[in-house]
């Protein structure tokens, strides 16, 4: 899939280039024989806050994205999963917080699992839907407040 080729391609030249990397879309979009807007759909899909990675768009004189890899200490790391959850959040997207939490050693696969069921929809069902992604968003800042050391 294009996709997963191009986000192979920017993680190969973030690795390159020590974690941060700025990059013109049309450049590589050349480069791979696709649209520009592919290139952006990968960036804005993939390498999310929520992954781990800050992104920055500079416009006119050609542009460019600026994508960088977060590195942080545990505390720093849960701290800005802390402030990223806000106060609401979608079982998609604490999903995918937390499969950074376990790829990234925070938490074990087991403790993933574990609070993932937690923040599921089945386990949410009794609250009102519109309650739902708040209660989720509340639980899963109080978990990562009490892994910080």
């Amino acid at each position: 899939m294009l996709a997963d080729q191009i986000a192979r391609l920017i993680e190969e030249m973030l690795e390159e280039n020590g974690g941060a990397l700025e990059l013109q879309r049309n450049e590589m979009a050349g480069r791979l024989g696709c649209v520009p807007s592919q290139i952006s759909y990968v960036i804005t899909s993939r390498f999310t806050p929520e992954r781990g990675y800050l992104i920055e768009s500079r416009r006119g004189g050609g542009g460019c994205i600026r994508i960088v890899r977060k590195q942080m200490h545990h505390n720093e790391y849960l701290m800005h999963f802390f402030y990223a959850v806000g106060s609401a959040i979608e079982e998609k997207e604490a999903a995918a917080y937390l499969k950074n939490l376990r790829d990234n050693e925070i938490v074990t696969p087991r403790e993933a699992a574990l609070l993932g069921t937690a923040l599921s929809a089945a386990a949410l069902a009794d609250v009102p839907p519109e309650a739902r992604n708040t209660v989720r968003a509340q639980i899963l800042r109080h978990v990562l407040l009490s892994l910080m050391r």
